[in-house]
């Protein structure tokens, strides 16, 4: 993508040095490392993590779980999730986990039910759990967006609304895992954008309404990272595509995203945006957005969407 800005900035007789520093100025990234943590009890936190088993999710709970947190596992691959509690308990951590599909209001209640049974508390809810799609809307069955919104969308709203009266009590956080695509468009994923649009707006409402209550709110909007969510994003029909447009090797470590979503806990973040490709787009999105969206559609039509 940097290369087709560039040209698309010269071309035009744009000045790129000019816009290369306002945007590095702008969307710096920050290392984390001199903010220190030591007025953060990690080991005092119990967490919820929703959708655990694989990618962004399990980097989360096996970094909370390093820092001595107390991790409640969420999903509904039960195979993985009790293979990943195993884990965990190995490396000398605590967790413990309890199958949940998030689409169903009555399991998200359950699941909350049971955390504060088990250890008295909820500190943390880190909203991971999803699903992709990969179609353009013309070509997707209404019932794959419905699919993916129930997961993406309803399955934060469920788990929010039961945990939230036990998050207020701890004055805790509660982490929505967006995605560069909850600020821009992303062609042939309306489905899954619109679902973290939702999010966003549901969240930054819920900070808001809160205010007065210290109640946290931290949306995290990675870019393209590692993960299996593109092997297992549904096509038109509703069916895993089983592949990945994408060189996964290339893509931002799950692991780093987790160590930032863990420090922005701590530090009480309200937005982290993450690789420089994402930092990028999002800045020119919100001053340049017609040069967004070509920038956006060029870069996805290599892809072939």
């Amino acid at each position: 993508m940097k290369n087709y800005i560039h040209h698309f900035v010269t071309d035009r007789g744009w000045n790129i040095s000019q816009l290369k520093s306002l945007k590095e100025n702008s969307i710096s990234i920050l290392p984390h490392n001199h903010l220190g943590e030591l007025d953060y009890n990690y080991q005092d936190k119990v967490a919820i993590v929703t959708g655990p088993s694989s990618g962004i999710g399990r980097a989360i709970a096996i970094e909370l779980a390093n820092k001595k947190t107390k991790v409640v596992l969420a999903s509904r691959n039960v195979n993985k999730l009790h293979e990943l509690k195993d884990e965990i308990i190995e490396n000398g951590g605590l967790a413990v986990s309890f199958p949940t599909d998030v689409t169903s209001e009555k399991q998200c209640k359950s699941l909350i039910e049971s955390t504060v049974k088990t250890f008295g508390k909820v500190d943390i809810l880190v909203n991971n759990a999803g699903i992709s799609m990969r179609a353009n809307f013309k070509d997707v069955e209404l019932s794959v967006l419905k699919k993916v919104m129930k997961t993406n969308f309803w399955g934060t709203v469920y788990c929010t609304k039961y945990a939230l009266p036990h998050i207020l009590k701890q004055k805790g956080s509660i982490v929505g895992i967006s995605s560069i695509c909850g600020v821009t468009p992303l062609p042939g994923r309306t489905g899954y954008s619109a679902s973290k649009h939702a999010m966003d707006g549901f969240l930054e409402t819920l900070r808001i309404e809160n205010s007065e209550n210290d109640l946290h709110v931290l949306l995290v909007h990675p870019g393209f990272t590692t993960s299996n969510i593109r092997n297992v994003a549904l096509n038109g029909c509703g069916v895993p595509q089983l592949e990945t447009p994408f060189k996964e090797e290339k893509l931002m470590p799950a692991e780093k995203v987790a160590k930032e979503v863990v420090i922005g806990i701590a530090h009480k973040k309200k937005d982290i945006t993450l690789t420089s490709d994402g930092k990028l787009i999002t800045w020119i999105y919100k001053r340049m957005p017609n040069m967004a969206e070509r920038l956006i559609y060029h870069e996805m039509k290599k892809k072939d969407l």
